[in-house]
């Protein structure tokens, strides 16, 4: 028992690299110098900031929604690669935004829950989390191919291999998660899964190979990620300087291979937000509340507004169906057939 107490306290002093756990931390412990408590939201601040995150929630969900039916509609993009990949990405940013509003207002309710659910709701977390930065690459090449190789095109970027690039990117996803699963079922007793936790991925995911593991992975996979852009973007400014005349086309593959970046950017805040969190939580430990509640708008809000800019509003082909969806939506006439009655005259 007191070696429990010891480790809890040991976990939370140090801070995983994956961020769920102190980004939806909001009246728990601090992250640094042990089980210390922080100061509790009032009623009014708590009320407003999960309003706050419903309302974000519904706003990008009503709007992840309406590019879902849009893209099902219209059998157009289901030949195109690139509308394939961006839908995933829709569906993901949608999922994960979803799992992380649920257990940021969850920590409000729930102190501890049953550690089998958390375990369920961090993985599938996690998982989404890292989803994004992959499919971004696979998109940020197919703008190359389509650029740099545009005769080759039809034959390099087909739809199975899309898919197959998608089964393989969820792989590579799911793979340290379930990992991180594996080892704690090793690890712990099986009585430790039907405990009830306070929802951290440090908490949930104790042992510390874990904690190496996941920096080596991340470490590994974004860094295969920004060479990725980085490669992509250098080939198509190139391609750029050398066409005779300003290409459309190029100027906007190149533009959207550097809002892919910005995203990456973003979505790489998410790896280095736990350390400097921790930091300034440490030096305003009154104001760690309010910090954590930044973050999480930082983090996880404001990377999902990207993907409706780049390719719902940017995208002339999908903001034509888009738009005509939208204005359908709001506009429907329901129309009656209206029966009328002819008298035959027998003469």
């Amino acid at each position: 028992m007191h070696r429990d107490k010891e480790s809890e306290s040991v976990m939370l002093n140090f801070t995983s690299s994956i961020p769920l756990g102190p980004l939806l931390s909001n009246s728990s412990f601090s992250l640094t110098g042990g089980a210390v408590a922080v100061p509790k939201d009032s009623f009014s601040n708590a009320l407003t900031k999960n309003i706050v995150a419903m309302l974000v929630w519904l706003t990008l969900s009503v709007i992840n929604s309406s590019m879902v039916h849009t893209f099902l509609r219209h059998s157009l993009f289901y030949e195109n690669p690139r509308y394939i990949m961006f839908i995933c990405m829709v569906i993901n940013d949608a999922l994960q935004l979803t799992l992380v509003t649920a257990l940021y207002v969850a920590s409000y309710i729930f102190r501890k829950i049953h550690a089998s659910v958390c375990c369920l709701l961090i993985m599938t977390a996690v998982l989404t989390t890292r989803f994004t930065p992959l499919i971004l690459a696979g998109m940020a090449v197919e703008r190359y191919i389509s650029i740099c190789f545009p005769l080759h095109y039809s034959h390099m970027c087909t739809v199975p291999r899309t898919l197959l690039l998608i089964c393989v990117i969820f792989i590579l996803t799911a793979t340290p998660p379930v990992t991180d699963f594996l080892i704690t079922l090793v690890k712990e007793p099986p009585s430790f899964f039907h405990t009830t936790v306070f929802c951290d991925h440090s908490l949930l995911f104790r042992d510390r190979s874990i904690y190496y593991k996941n920096c080596v992975f991340d470490g590994t996979y974004l860094s295969c990620v920004a060479l990725t852009l980085l490669f992509t973007y250098c080939k198509i400014m190139l391609t750029a300087r050398a066409a005779s005349t300003g290409l459309a086309s190029v100027t906007r593959a190149r533009n959207t291979v550097l809002l892919h970046g910005v995203q990456l950017l973003l979505c790489m805040l998410a790896f280095v937000v736990p350390s400097l969190q921790a930091a300034l939580i440490s030096l305003f430990p009154r104001l760690s509340l309010e910090i954590r509640y930044i973050f999480f708008l930082l983090v996880y809000i404001i990377p999902r507004f990207l993907s409706p800019i780049i390719y719902g509003f940017r995208d002339e082909l999908f903001r034509k169906y888009w738009t005509r969806a939208l204005a359908c939506r709001g506009s429907i006439i329901r129309v009656r057939p209206v029966v009328q009655k002819v008298n035959l005259k027998v003469k």
